[in-house]
């Protein structure tokens, strides 16, 4: 095999002048996108990352508000029924302090009634048996008579009341 040294060069020249060319105007700007796409697609993965970071701290954070409403309203509930249950033991005792005083007020004044009941009965025999006696004493009547006539006045007495 023989190699002819003046074509060899001339490919030599050839090729380097075609890979300058294809460097400048070819290669150069490929690489400068591939290179653009490049930092492209790392930002982004970077970009998304980081949202997945926010994200996940942001559901923590709603996590743990979800949970401290949670706790805030079983602490009222449970306050409203500590409250409620004081107020019904108030009321109950108000209630019964209430009716033991009503109890008392309606003894005392049914004590009161039959007391002066009692003294308006007491007047009233009274003022028929000075009437029985003095009406007795006017007719002197014998024992069948007075009888009806005790009978009689007992009637106008039970007819008044």
């Amino acid at each position: 095999m023989h190699i002819v040294w003046s074509s060899f060069f001339i490919q030599l020249v050839a090729f380097l002048i075609l890979f300058w060319l294809l460097k400048k105007y070819a290669f150069g700007p490929l690489f400068s996108i591939m290179e653009k796409r490049k930092e492209l697609v790392q930002e982004q993965i970077q970009t998304a990352e980081s949202n997945r970071k926010q994200t996940e701290q942001l559901l923590a954070e709603q996590k743990q508000a979800i949970e401290t409403a949670r706790k805030e309203a079983y602490d009222i509930l449970e306050q409203a029924r500590q409250t409620s249950g004081r107020q019904a033991d108030e009321l109950i005792q108000n209630a019964k302090a209430e009716a033991g005083r009503l109890k008392e007020e309606a003894l005392k004044d049914i004590e009161n009634e039959k007391n002066k009941a009692v003294a308006a009965l007491r007047s009233q025999v009274s003022a028929m048996s000075v009437l029985i006696a003095s009406k007795i004493i006017e007719k002197q009547v014998d024992q069948k008579s007075q009888e009806q006539l005790i009978d009689q006045y007992l009637q106008e007495v039970g007819g008044k009341q």
